[in-house]
């Protein structure tokens, strides 16, 4: 029969060692995996808590929307003029439900006219310009007039730019025209309590020509706007660090609370634990009443049945002992019990008087035979107690 080699000693170390190894070697990707996942979730609850701040403290910065103008045509006018000045109604909400302006926020208003350089715009000079915010009922909040003019073009300049210029102009990539743009208000704050809905804006001249408008709205930014607004990334970057470390601090102090609270119930636990089988655990307070009142009625039995004793014994026989006896003897007993500590009796009795009308005489016990109830049997009390009278 082949016989079994047992293996060696450093097999088996190296065995154990190497189990012992990927253990921890496990152990620690498992932890560093977790730890990534963690870090991983915390950045990205910081980016989403550093956008949703952005997007709802920074206002809409560049708003435009074109201007549409009507004016009446009932009139028999026969030159360029127009029936009357033209008129824009142009509504101030996103979507017709989103306000564009926000609380406090400083606004430039603006229009832009485009305007031909024709010769009835040239010679029309300045004109004015009038906007009218309203707000629910169409009650007008603030009102505001700026003038305005054709930029000024000699006819010199007119005809080289038309020299140099005159391929594109027939192709159609530039148009002689002009930019015009109106300030219409340098600093419009909206009101909390009276938002803007809207705004009429009217032209007040009834010979100018214009190819379009548009009304910009631009918003002025100043403190922590500012800086969010012009250096975007600067913030982004301390945004973020911000609340990863804010986000890093509060899981770390969570979970030492929660290793330190595991650690503090064992310990508290294990403490019972002792005290209960050392048998030093105090006792509650309606335990203590009970033993209290347990060991007060055992030693009145005990008293009782002494007395019985020592009345049989020297023949006189047990005699009914009045209400008054009674109450006398049940105060000497309880007057002689001395609490130590809360959890045994002792009776220091130097003269015990038996309630008997036949014995008149007390028995005497001495310092030594003052001992704890709890500790002497029945039967050695009464002994004792026949023994003392008979030597009396």
């Amino acid at each position: 029969m082949a016989t079994t080699v047992p293996p060696l000693p450093l097999l088996l170390w190296l065995q154990e060692v190497a189990l012992l190894v990927l253990t921890r070697v496990r152990r620690t990707i498992l932890q560093t995996a977790f730890i990534l996942c963690v870090l991983i979730l915390l950045l990205w609850i910081s980016i989403f808590l550093y956008g949703s701040f952005y997007y709802s403290y920074i206002p809409t910065v560049k708003y435009t929307t074109p201007v549409h103008y009507h004016f009446r045509t009932d009139c028999t006018s026969l030159g360029p003029d127009l029936c009357s000045f033209p008129m824009a109604n142009v509504s101030l909400m996103k979507n017709g439900r989103d306000r564009v302006l926000m609380y406090g926020q400083p606004y430039r208003i603006s229009l832009e006219l485009e305007m031909p350089e024709s010769p009835v715009n040239q010679e029309l000079g300045m004109f004015m310009v009038s906007i009218m915010c309203y707000t629910k009922g169409g009650q007008v909040i603030s009102s505001s007039t700026r003038s305005a003019m054709l930029h000024y073009r000699s006819r010199a300049l007119r005809l080289m730019d038309t020299f140099f210029y005159a391929g594109l102009f027939l192709t159609g990539f530039l148009e002689q025209k002009q930019m015009v743009e109106v300030e219409l208000y340098s600093d419009y704050r909206e009101d909390s309590y009276v938002p803007t809905l809207g705004a009429l804006i009217e032209i007040q001249s009834k010979r100018i020509q214009i190819y379009a408008a548009q009304l910009k709205i631009h918003a002025h930014f100043t403190g922590l706007r500012y800086l969010l607004y012009n250096f975007p990334i600067t913030t982004a970057i301390i945004g973020v660090a911000s609340n990863f470390s804010f986000l890093s601090v509060i899981v770390l102090f969570s979970y030492l609370q929660w290793v330190w609270g595991s650690l503090w119930s064992r310990e508290h636990s294990r403490m019972r634990v002792n005290l209960r089988e050392g048998g030093n655990e105090p006792l509650k307070q309606g335990e203590s009443q009970n033993a209290s009142s347990a060991s007060t009625a055992s030693l009145q039995q005990v008293g009782k049945e002494t007395l019985e004793t020592i009345g049989t014994v020297t023949g006189s026989g047990p005699s009914e002992p009045s209400e008054e006896n009674e109450a006398q003897e049940e105060g000497s007993l309880l007057s002689a019990v001395n609490f130590s500590g809360g959890s045994s009796l002792a009776i220091d009795m130097k003269t015990f008087v038996p309630q008997d009308v036949n014995t008149p005489q007390p028995i005497m016990l001495t310092e030594e035979e003052v001992l704890p109830i709890s500790n002497i049997p029945e039967t050695e009390l009464r002994q004792r107690g026949v023994a003392q009278t008979v030597h009396n």
